[in-house]
C-alpha cells in the first residue's frame, strides 16, 4: 500500500516535469478575505489570484478596496486582524508586519514616495538593507551595488545625488531600485504613474514589462485605463470591497468600457460629458507679457505670457512637467509664491494688481491645488469645517461663526455635488479621493469665484469619480463661471476643453482650438 502510494506519487511528478507544468502556476492566491473598520466591511470575501511572471492591475472606484486588500497582503493590516488566507509562493502565510512580507519577497511602493530627501540614492536604496563588511558599513560597496541595480531600472544617475534633487519620475524608479536591492519577487505598485508626466510614465511602464521578462511579477493599482489596457497581462475588478470578475487580455476582455462597466455597475457611454450650445461671453481674465521669476531657483517660472479666457469658457492648460503650469496659476492666485512678476493682468476688463490670495479672491478668482492633502484640505477636521474654511465671513455674524449657518451651507454643497460620506462630520482625511476632491470644490465654490483654476482637478482618482467631476465642472460652466484646467492626461485636455494653451520651459509655446488639436500637436508644443 505504501508502496503503491509513493510509486504514485513519483509518476505525478514525472509527468508534471515531463509536461514542463510547475506544482503550481500561482505566485499569490488571497482566498476569502475579509477586513472591518470600526464595524464598517471594507473588504468582503475577497479572491484575488495572481500567476507568476505576470503584470496583473488591480482597478476599482476610490474606497472599493484595493489599497486596503494589498495592506492586508503586505501585513500592514497584520495576521489577526482580517479573515481569510494568504498563500505565496506555495506557502500559507501569516505576515505580523510589513517586515515579514519583504523577508518573504513582497514589496510594496505606495502612492506617497517613502524617500528620505536629504539622503543619497545610494543610502535610499540600501536603507534597512545595508551592505557591511564583517558588521561594518561598506560604504564603497554600497555605491558599486547601486550603480549596478540603477542600471536595472535604467536611470542614469549619480548615486551620491541626493533625492530632493530628483524629479518625481526618477524618484519613483529610485523606490524599484529599492525594492530590487531585495529578494524580491512579487512587485506591487499603489498608482505609480499618478504624479507622473507622459513620458515618465510610458519608460515606467517600459520598465514593469522588462521586470516581467526577468521573472519578477508584479501588480499594480491604477484609475488610468489606458494604461491598464495596455500593460496588463490580467486586470481584477473590485466594487464595493467585493471581487466582480478578472478579465484576461488574451481573450481581449480588458476594454475600456468593460472595466468602466464593472468598476461603477453600469455603461458610462462617454466618459467626457458634452456641453451644448456653448455660450461664451466677455473675457474675464487677461494676460499681457506676464512673467515671474523665482528668486529662489534664480529663473524665470513663466516668461512672456499670453492668453485670455472668456466667460463660459473652459482653458486647457498641457505641457510636461516642469512646464511652468502650476507656476503660472500661482503668479494669478495672487502670486502665492512671492515671485518678481512683469507684465499685465486683466480682470473682468480692469487693470489689477494681486499681490495675495485674498486679493485674488476678492477679484473672483480662486485656485483648487493639485496637492489636495498637503495644501488643500485640513485632513484631521470634518467636511464642514473644510468646506466654510476659505470663507468664513460668509457665515459669521459681527465676527462670530454661526454654526447652524455653517451646517446649512455645508449640507448644499453636500448634496448638490452628491459628497459620498456618512455625515458633515466624517474627517476629510477618511474620504475617498474623489470625495475630498469634492470637498476641496465645495471649499472654494462657496467663496463666490468667477475664475476657478483647477490644478490636475481628477489626479488619483477613479473613472465613476472622474465622470462626477467632469460633471460639476460642465454645471459650473453653465452658470457662468470660466474654468482653467491644468492636467497631464492629454485625453482629458482634449476632451473638456474649448481651447488649450501648450506650456514648455515657462513658456506658452501656442495656442490649439479645440477643433484643430489632437495629441500630436499639444507633443510638438510640449517638447518644443
Amino acid at each position: 500500500m505504501v508502496v503503491d502510494t509513493i510509486y504514485h506519487y513519483f509518476a505525478i511528478v514525472f509527468v508534471v516535469l515531463r509536461r514542463g507544468i510547475t506544482m503550481s502556476e500561482y505566485i499569490l492566491e488571497m482566498k476569502q478575505i475579509s477586513k472591518e473598520f470600526t464595524g464598517v466591511k471594507a473588504l468582503s470575501n475577497v479572491n484575488f489570484k495572481v500567476e507568476k511572471g505576470e503584470i496583473h492591475c488591480l482597478v476599482g472606484e476610490n474606497g472599493a478596496g484595493k489599497s486596503t486588500l494589498m495592506k492586508v497582503l503586505s501585513g500592514v493590516h497584520p495576521y489577526g486582524t482580517y479573515k481569510g488566507d494568504i498563500v505565496f509562493d506555495g506557502k500559507v502565510q501569516q505576515f505580523k508586519n510589513i517586515s515579514d512580507s519583504v523577508h518573504a519577497g513582497i514589496a510594496i511602493i505606495y502612492q506617497e514616495l517613502a524617500l528620505f530627501p536629504d539622503l543619497t540614492v545610494y543610502e535610499n536604496i540600501f536603507v534597512g538593507n545595508e551592505v557591511d563588511k564583517k558588521g561594518v558599513l561598506d560604504w564603497n560597496r554600497t555605491i558599486v551595488e547601486a550603480k549596478k541595480i540603477l542600471k536595472k531600472v535604467n536611470l542614469e544617475v549619480n548615486p551620491e545625488t541626493l533625492i530632493k534633487d530628483l524629479g518625481v519620475g526618477k524618484r519613483q524608479l529610485i523606490e524599484i531600485a529599492k525594492a530590487l536591492s531585495k529578494d524580491v519577487k512579487l512587485l506591487i505598485l499603489d498608482e505609480p504613474t499618478a504624479a507622473l508626466n507622459e513620458n515618465d510614465s510610458e519608460n515606467l511602464l517600459k520598465l514593469l514589462n522588462v521586470l516581467k521578462e526577468q521573472g519578477i511579477t508584479c501588480i499594480m493599482i491604477s484609475h488610468k485605463l489606458k494604461e491598464v489596457i495596455s500593460i496588463a497581462d490580467k486586470a481584477t475588478v473590485i466594487r464595493d470591497g467585493q471581487t466582480i470578475c478578472t478579465l484576461d487580455s488574451d481573450n481581449g476582455e480588458i476594454t475600456e468600457s468593460t472595466i468602466i462597466k464593472n468598476m461603477v455597475g453600469r455603461e458610462i457611454e462617454d466618459i467626457y460629458p458634452k456641453r451644448l450650445n456653448k455660450n461664451f461671453g466677455e473675457n474675464v481674465l487677461e494676460l499681457y507679457n506676464w512673467s515671474a521669476y523665482d528668486q529662489k531657483l534664480g529663473r524665470h517660472v513663466v516668461k512672456d505670457a499670453n492668453l485670455h479666457v472668456k466667460q463660459g469658457e473652459i482653458i486647457g492648460l498641457a505641457g510636461l512637467m516642469g512646464a511652468g503650469r502650476t507656476e503660472l496659476a500661482l503668479s494669478i492666485y495672487g502670486n502665492a509664491k512671492s515671485y518678481k512678476l512683469q507684465g499685465d493682468i486683466v480682470v473682468n476688463g480692469e487693470m489689477r494688481s494681486l499681490k495675495h490670495p485674498s486679493d485674488a479672491i476678492k477679484a473672483g478668482i480662486a485656485y483648487v491645488t493639485e496637492d489636495r492633502k498637503g495644501d488643500g484640505l485640513f485632513l484631521i477636521q470634518d467636511i464642514k469645517n473644510n468646506i466654510s474654511a476659505a470663507n468664513l465671513n460668509g457665515i459669521s455674524t459681527n465676527g462670530i461663526v454661526n454654526p447652524n449657518e455653517e451646517i446649512k451651507v455645508a449640507d448644499e454643497y453636500f448634496k448638490s455635488l452628491h459628497i459620498k460620506a456618512a455625515s458633515l462630520e466624517q474627517l476629510v482625511g477618511n474620504l475617498s479621493g474623489g470625495n475630498q476632491q469634492k470637498v476641496s470644490l465645495a471649499k472654494w465654490l462657496f467663496v463666490g469665484p468667477k475664475l476657478l483654476i483647477l490644478d490636475e482637478p481628477t489626479r488619483g482618482i477613479d473613472v465613476g469619480a472622474k465622470f462626477e467631476i467632469y460633471t460639476v465642472m460642465n454645471e459650473l460652466i453653465k452658470q457662468g463661471l470660466s474654468i482653467i484646467m491644468i492636467s497631464s492626461e492629454l485625453g482629458e485636455v482634449l476632451g473638456m476643453s474649448d481651447r488649450i494653451y501648450v506650456m514648455a520651459q515657462g513658456e506658452i509655446k501656442g495656442e490649439l482650438p479645440i477643433e484643430e488639436a489632437d495629441q500630436e500637436k499639444i507633443m510638438q508644443l510640449a517638447t518644443q
